[in-house]
């Protein structure tokens, strides 16, 4: 496994890693891969974790630097960050406020006015 980490159903982790063309950070979903974090699958069992990042791995077509981050099942039953790093890779480079960051914005601001 990954960095020493094996996943479990206290401790369930997502697949992340980097899409090879645009850079940006992206997670594992039923065998592909999303831009959207709350998207990503939840792995609670080790082999079926193992299984996905072997997966993971022969797509370098794909993407770069795949792993297994820890993360929790959120109220919604989403995927959230546990790591400060893992939190902080969701949203975009934080060179400017541009793509991820501004739809979050504009997500969050959308969702307030409800």
């Amino acid at each position: 496994m990954s960095k020493g980490f094996t996943p479990t159903p206290a401790k369930p982790a997502v697949i992340t890693a980097n899409d090879l063309r645009l850079g940006h950070c992206v997670w594992m979903r039923d065998g592909g891969w999303t831009a959207d974090p709350r998207e990503a699958e939840l792995f609670e069992d080790e082999a079926i974790a193992e299984l996905a990042m072997i997966e993971a791995i022969r797509q370098s077509n794909i993407v770069v630097g795949p792993y297994l981050a820890e993360a929790r099942r959120g109220q919604d039953g989403r995927p959230e960050p546990t790591h400060f790093r893992e939190a902080f890779r969701r949203r975009g480079p934080s060179n400017y406020f541009h793509g991820i960051q501004a739809e979050l914005a504009q997500s969050d601001t959308e969702a307030s006015h409800v």
